[in-house]
């Protein structure tokens, strides 16, 4: 019996362990992940491994003469792999999923932020492929791999799946109940590596694509019986305040609560916020609490009070299911309902989920006038945006409901010179220095449209509503953050750094009596908000919101990766702060709040993967409708 010969294998073990460094140092130098032992640097260290050992491995069942081409193919796909993984995590701080490889209508307007991530020294994560082509090429008696006997395989196969095992098994001894925690994608490449987690999501992806198949109408007691024994009462006084208004809606782009109030330069940052919240109902506790899927899980959270899945964007994934938006519910009160957002109305699947949500209207792209002049970055200038609308506003019936999504302060934060009121940051991030200015500009654009309302005699009668969409500035720029807020940007400040503005103006009662209000609440909080507002009981309908006026609200906001936050701690990263010091403390005071955090997201999860709201016999709005007219 042959004995098994490592000169057998060498080309193909060279190009195992240079993929293998490579990935490793790609993990130490272009991802942030947290290492909290030496443990868990050796099993990040090995998790690469299994999964190449058993797809180089694969070569020994081709037939010879194609099996350095097998091998070369292979190293130029997890290349890129990790290449796309590289560039999409310096702006989302998180790793790719299947859904968002299909989100391709969305990469046409991608241009100027690819531009702007890429960077000449990753061309660096293929040069071990250009090695090993060189020694194709030039040493093809090294690059010969001999053929196996079966046996030789079977020994091979079987120590892949030893190493695979072993790693497994000290992942789960490091973190138990690690493949449940799908929400956690760090957690994941963190212990199973980055080519094996994109397996387990193509795993994921197949399970979540035969749920709705699965599903029936007894899937969804368990979830109803949970959200009607969490109502909240709304805050009898301010019910039905803002009956009958028009609701004019603004998602501020990529804008956090740390530039209220704070200047640059001596200059205010946003000098019309800061005005305008005097004379308004603020949220200084207020959250995001979106995905992959960005401003459309802003919309998604805002419309339907439920929360975005984890992986990829609802707008893509399920746009087909059947939901109880807010633009659907209000029809039934007189309300037409619109969008208007100057860009693609195919991004995002726009197009599509609109109708889904029960829009009247989406006023895109092709309803401005959009040329070189008025375009910056992602297109229409904020200002030339409100101005053009206004016309829209006035073509609705009324009373109308209608959303308007802002461009101009989106990542790469460009802007033109003429357009600058305040000065960019020097820092090290280029990203966090042109981010101030473009937030002015936002500010500015938002001033004009209040102003034009009220010119147009639209202000009196409406309630305007503004709230950041997303975070502008992610964790990669945690460094330049320290500069500009003067303290160190620990797991603590990062989810305190997720703090959108979130402000209600009724013209006529809140500039009166103006409120802020400090218990925590996020974008899931919006719809119950708005439509109690409105005088429109939500009993009936299915949310996981609270309205944020009510006194029984609960202060608690869970975000997307199953951090949360409460009134007095914050639990991120696997460990439980107390707000008041920002200091680690005992896991036990975060452990009441742990089972409402995970329950709500794999409740929200089953609702849109098994399409749950088809089976839905609540009580019509129809009647309730009928009720408030009487």
């Amino acid at each position: 019996m042959r004995k098994f010969s490592f000169s057998k294998i060498k080309f193909l073990a060279l190009t195992t362990v240079l993929l293998w460094i490579k990935t490793y140092i790609v993990y130490k130098t272009s991802f942030d992940i947290k290492i909290e032992s030496p443990m868990q640097e050796f099993i990040l260290f090995i998790n690469p491994l299994s999964f190449l050992l058993l797809v180089f491995g694969l070569a020994f069942f081709i037939k010879e003469k194609r099996r350095n081409a097998y091998i070369l193919t292979v190293s130029i796909i997890t290349s890129f792999i990790l290449f796309a993984n590289v560039v999409f995590y310096r702006f989302f701080n998180d790793f790719i999923t299947i859904p968002v490889l299909f989100q391709t209508s969305n990469m046409g307007d991608l241009g100027s932020s690819f531009t702007e991530l890429f960077k000449f020294t990753d061309l660096l994560l293929f040069v071990d492929v250009a090695v090993i082509l060189a020694i194709v090429l030039l040493k093809p008696n090294f690059a010969s791999i001999e053929s196996f006997t079966k046996k030789e395989r079977r020994t091979y196969f079987i120590t892949v799946a030893a190493v695979f095992f072993f790693n497994l098994g000290l992942a789960e001894a490091e973190r138990p109940q690690l493949l449940t925690r799908t929400f956690d994608r760090e957690m994941l490449v963190k212990n199973i590596g980055t080519y094996n987690y994109h397996i387990y999501d193509i795993v994921l992806q197949s399970k979540s694509s035969a749920q709705r198949a699965m599903a029936d109408s007894s899937s969804f007691i368990e979830i109803e019986n949970y959200l009607k024994a969490n109502q909240k009462k709304p805050n009898e006084e301010l019910f039905g305040l803002a009956q009958g208004k028009n609701v004019i809606v603004i998602s501020l782009e990529s804008t956090q609560s740390f530039v209220i109030n704070e200047k640059i330069d001596g200059q205010e940052i946003t000098p019309f916020l800061n005005d305008f919240i005097k004379d308004s109902y603020y949220f200084d506790n207020f959250y995001h609490q979106t995905g992959q899927g960005k401003t459309s899980d802003s919309e998604f959270l805002l419309d339907n009070s439920l929360y975005p899945i984890g992986r990829g964007a609802v707008f893509f994934t399920h746009s087909g299911n059947e939901f109880t938006a807010t633009p659907e519910i209000i029809k039934d009160y007189g309300y037409y309902s619109s969008v208007l957002h100057a860009n693609d109305k195919s991004f995002w699947n726009r197009d599509i989920m609109y109708g889904a949500l029960g829009y009247d209207r989406f006023f895109e792209i092709n309803d401005y006038v959009v040329n070189e002049e008025n375009s910056v970055g992602w297109g229409l200038k904020d200002l030339d945006f409100f101005e053009q609308s206004i016309a829209h506003l006035k073509s609705q019936p009324q009373p109308f409901y209608s959303k308007f999504i802002t461009l101009t302060n989106h990542f790469p934060f460009e802007l033109d010179p003429e357009d600058k009121m305040v000065n960019e940051f020097t820092s090290n991030s280029r990203t966090l220095n042109r981010y101030f200015p473009t937030v002015r500009y936002q500010d500015e654009a938002v001033k004009h449209f209040i102003t034009r309302l009220k010119e147009e005699g639209l202000y009196d009668n409406s309630i305007i509503i503004m709230y950041g969409d997303h975070y502008g500035i992610s964790e990669n720029h945690n460094v330049a953050m320290e500069q500009f807020l003067g303290r160190e940007v620990t797991p603590f400040e990062s989810v305190q750094l997720q703090r959108v503005p979130f402000i209600i103006h009724i013209p006529g009662v809140t500039d009166k009596d103006p409120q802020t209000y400090s218990k925590v609440s996020g974008q899931i909080d919006l719809k119950p908000t708005i439509l109690h507002l409105l005088g429109i009981d939500t009993k009936e309908d299915v949310h996981f919101g609270s309205d944020v006026f009510s006194k029984q609200k609960l202060s608690f906001a869970v975000l997307r990766d199953g951090s949360f936050i409460t009134e007095n701690y914050v639990y991120t990263k696997n460990t439980c702060y107390d707000k008041s010091t920002g200091e680690p403390t005992k896991e036990a005071y975060c452990e009441p709040f742990m089972k409402k955090a995970k329950q709500e997201l794999e409740y929200s999860d089953q609702i849109v993967y098994g399409d749950l709201l088809r089976f839905y016999n609540g009580k019509s709005y129809q009647d309730q409708s009928q009720n408030l007219k009487q």
